[in-house]
């Protein structure tokens, strides 16, 4: 019986758009299917219009996870959050993206580009990605979110 590959939607904005394809790399050096929501340059747009779809896609269940990629990060986990199934935790470093798992169980991460350099972004993919839900009062929480 073979392992299901793990898929992840990623969407950014124009500001977010060089952490994209670094960050699609990894993940598909990591195994990862990706599912590229957009955008395609660094050409101005507006950010709903590509992390939107990246998110519903996660909560439909078309990717497992969702990473959303803007200036700050901000405005994007709040287009993620607008979508009913989704908890999308803004990342800035490692402790971050290994709470918003172990504590939230986040299904999206958003990263800012602006304040977070390439290096970084991908150290926060992998720790997010590997981390595991802590389950136990944490579950209570997560229930209560999800209402």
């Amino acid at each position: 019986m073979s392992k299901k590959t793990l898929t992840v939607s990623i969407g950014t904005d124009h500001a977010g758009f060089a952490l994209k394809a670094p960050i699609t790399q990894f993940l598909r050096d990591r195994g990862y299917e990706v599912l590229d929501f957009g955008c395609d340059s660094s050409e101005s747009c507006d950010y709903p219009d590509f992390i939107r779809p990246a998110a519903e896609a996660v909560a439909d269940g078309t990717a497992d996870y969702g990473i959303v990629l803007g200036g700050s990060g901000n405005g994007e986990a709040i287009v993620a959050n607008k979508v009913p199934g989704v908890r999308c935790g803004l990342c800035w470093d490692e402790w971050s993206a290994q709470m918003t798992k172990e504590h939230n169980d986040a299904n999206c991460i958003s990263i800012g580009a602006r304040p977070v350099p390439e290096a970084l972004a991908l150290k926060i993919v992998g720790i997010w990605l590997d981390a595991e839900f802590e389950g136990g009062r944490h579950q209570r929480r997560v229930d209560k979110i999800e209402g």
